[in-house]
């Protein structure tokens, strides 16, 4: 199962658990699971409430003014709270990834080792119990993979355990690293640190939706008025396996022309990109002004490999500007086999197409390899691995 965020308006950790009761987690499951938390001191609450005239799912932790009061927790505390609390090892591991990629953004924003850092707002329970919740509701609707769009991010100061501090939060700011952000005309918080936290943490791509053929869609409600624009993030499921038979991934490309380097660099270029993530790497010929020959030279990659793919260009070309865009790549779903031929065995891709049958391309190193050992002809061994495949 796929999880589609939009996040027109942002994202917190009690929009993500209330827009998943929306879609379909169930509410007992869902208290039971958190009641295994060695926590207490606290009420859950789910509402229904309109923003916009769209009805949406509203998520409370109510806390005493006893547990209201206590002091923040060091990241061992959580994670020793969430180990004792007998939860499935896969809520277990995102939950402990979500706090400690928060822990490592608190460690950078404060100059500290991420041991001495104490979580205030995001260790308190309610903080707890959304990062904890979101992970068992992604467990128990079967969600595999998550992708969502790009952030918006408001302007203005925020209170908190630290004092007054700038929007987005230092915290927050320093999570959205690699992920795509845009700035809206909303003074307040839109994206809190524990929402940026979840996305940093479990999303495996942003960008525009993909193509789905939707089984639920569940509304999640924030608290805050923002005006005209509905406090509300959008959850869209759907089987993973696309309808139109292809996978849908969003990517960020990289493009930069370049017409002064000497082109014995681009060999080295291009081995250093493929090094730090890139999942492509391509030169085209061009023709700049004057008439000058020139060269495109063009990274595909994944979002989070951008910064690294940027200092690599930057330090390494002449190039004085790069291209940034989002695009979004279908592509068919593959695996590797061994195909044993009369030279040998071959490792051939085998692609599968939509409503049934198979492309196969049998891969050039491993047929090489046979070719070279048996002593036949590459062209037929490839030409037997590939039919091989086929039948």
């Amino acid at each position: 199962m796929v999880a589609y965020f939009d996040c027109f308006s942002g994202i917190a950790g009690d929009m993500t658990v209330a827009a998943l009761l929306d879609a379909g987690l169930d509410w007992d499951a869902l208290r039971a699971a958190l009641a295994q938390l060695p926590l207490d001191g606290y009420e859950l609450r789910r509402s229904t409430v309109s923003r916009s005239a769209i009805s949406a799912t509203h998520f409370d932790v109510v806390i005493d003014a006893e547990t209201a009061h206590q002091h923040g927790r060091h990241l061992a505390d959580i994670e020793a709270m969430i180990v004792a609390s007998g939860l499935p090892q896969p809520v277990q591991d995102h939950a402990k990834a979500i706090f400690r990629r928060l822990g490592d953004a608190e460690a950078h924003v404060h100059g500290a080792p991420i041991e001495t850092i104490h979580f205030h707002e995001v260790g308190a329970v309610d903080s707890i119990i959304d990062i904890v919740g979101t992970c068992v509701g992604l467990h128990l609707l079967g969600i595999t993979r998550i992708l969502a769009s790009p952030l918006p991010v408001g302007h203005g100061m925020v209170r908190t355990a630290h004092g007054l501090m700038p929007i987005p939060a230092p915290a927050t700011a320093e999570l959205c690293k690699g992920i795509p952000t845009y700035p809206v005309d909303v003074e307040g918080e839109l994206v809190t640190p524990t929402g940026a936290a979840i996305l940093a943490t479990l999303a495996d791509g942003f960008g525009p939706p993909p193509p789905l053929a939707a089984t639920a869609v569940g509304y999640g409600a924030g608290t805050k008025d923002f005006g005209e624009r509905p406090n509300l993030l959008r959850v869209t499921l759907a089987d993973d396996a696309p309808a139109a038979g292809w996978i849908s991934e969003q990517l960020t490309l990289l493009e930069t022309n370049i017409d002064d380097m000497n082109p014995q660099i681009y060999e080295d270029i291009m081995d250093r990109c493929f090094a730090a993530g890139a999942l492509d790497v391509t030169l085209t010929p061009i023709q700049m002004k004057k008439n000058r020959p020139a060269v495109t030279l063009a990274i595909l990659c994944e979002p989070g490999k951008k910064d690294a793919l940027l200092d690599t260009l930057f330090r390494r070309t002449t190039s004085l500007g790069i291209r940034v865009s989002q695009v979004e790549r279908l592509s068919l779903p593959r695996e590797i086999i061994d195909v044993q031929t009369e030279f040998g065995a071959v490792k051939v891709k085998v692609a599968h197409l939509p409503g049934g049958g198979r492309k196969a391309h049998a891969e050039y190193e491993s047929a090489k390899a046979v070719a070279n050992e048996s002593g036949a002809n590459l062209l037929e061994v490839m030409r037997a691995a590939e039919e091989g495949a086929r039948s």
